[in-house]
Order: structure tokens, then sequence, then C-alpha cells
């Protein structure tokens, strides 16, 4: 993986419309523990959820991709709770559920999943999105040191097993790339 950076600003924006990026994210800002007695209904584990700064960045999240024009054909997510409701609220479709992307569970098999996932070429035109936890991301080292929750590392796959991770995205600057 090699770390070129070579994305920023509007340039992200199109490239992604364009597809043919991977994107792993962090879930949107959740409450520290779970607040039993506040859970959402349909919060049956009674899983960490959203906070309200998490709620606002996952919707305006989905509103800046679909004012962005960007596909996802793949959307895979963490089956913690905080995870569902970041992809239910910034209402990508046909989300699937993925345990390699829980925070429970075999630390080399996790790291093994992510690197293949970051590799592979999405169909033409889309991209792929992963969303997980912050120990997942850390199998990507310094590249994803201090994300902040909803941030994003987006990764260039070079159809031969290769990738480059070419930039970091705050869940505000999706909103900000949309106004621009």
């Amino acid at each position: 993986m090699v770390g070129d950076h070579s994305l920023c600003g509007a340039w992200v924006a199109a490239a992604l419309r364009t597809g043919g990026y991977v994107v792993v994210m962090r879930h949107a800002s959740a409450q520290p523990v779970p607040e039993h007695c506040h859970a959402n209904i349909d919060n049956q584990t009674r899983d960490r959820q959203l906070d309200d700064a998490g709620v606002k960045s996952a919707r305006a999240l989905g509103e800046a991709i679909k004012a962005l024009r960007i596909t996802f054909a793949d959307v895979y997510v963490s089956p913690s709770y905080r995870a569902l409701q970041t992809v239910r609220l910034a209402d990508l479709p046909q989300a699937q559920i993925r345990l390699e992307l829980d925070i429970c569970g075999s630390r080399d098999e996790i790291s093994v999943w992510l690197r293949a996932q970051i590799s592979k070429l999405p169909p033409s035109g889309a991209n792929t999105l992963l969303v997980t936890h912050t120990p997942n991301l850390d199998h990507f080292g310094e590249p994803a040191a201090n994300l902040s929750p909803g941030e994003a590392l987006i990764f260039r796959p070079d159809g031969h097993g290769g990738t480059a991770i070419v930039t970091r995205i705050r869940i505000d600057e999706w909103s900000q790339l949309s106004s621009a």
C-alpha cells in the first residue's frame, strides 16, 4: 500500500463520481456507552448508538453523496448498531452486514479480509464502501491514525492486487464538497 494522497478538494468528488475507489469509513459519532433507558426501539441488543451529532452527520453524508452523484455498488457494514445506524441514516442502499467489519473476531482474519477488500476493483463506474470501527482501521497503520468519527480512508485498487491510499475525508467534508 502506497500513500500518495493524490486527491484533495473537488478532485475527490470528481474521482469518486467516475468510480473505482474503495472507501473505508469509521461509523459516525456515537455515545460513549449504551444508554439503555434511551436506546432506540429497534436497538434490541442495546448496543452503542449514534449521538445527536452522529445522527446529523450521517444524514448529511447521505445527502452529500446523492448531491455529488457518487455510486456505491457494494456497501458492507459492521453488525454493530452504530455502524448500521450510520448506513441507514445516510440512506445507502443494499448494505450487507459483514462480521469481518465487527470488532469481535480474530485480528489476523479481519486484517486479511480488509486488505483483500481494498485491493478489489469495484464494478465499472462505481465504488465500494465499508463501514467499521477504529480497531479495524488500525490495520492500515499511520494513514489511519486518529481518524475521527465518520472519517474515511479512500483507496484506489490497481486491478492487480495492489492499492494506494489517496486521501482521508472527514464526514463533514462531504457536505462541503457537494456545495462547492
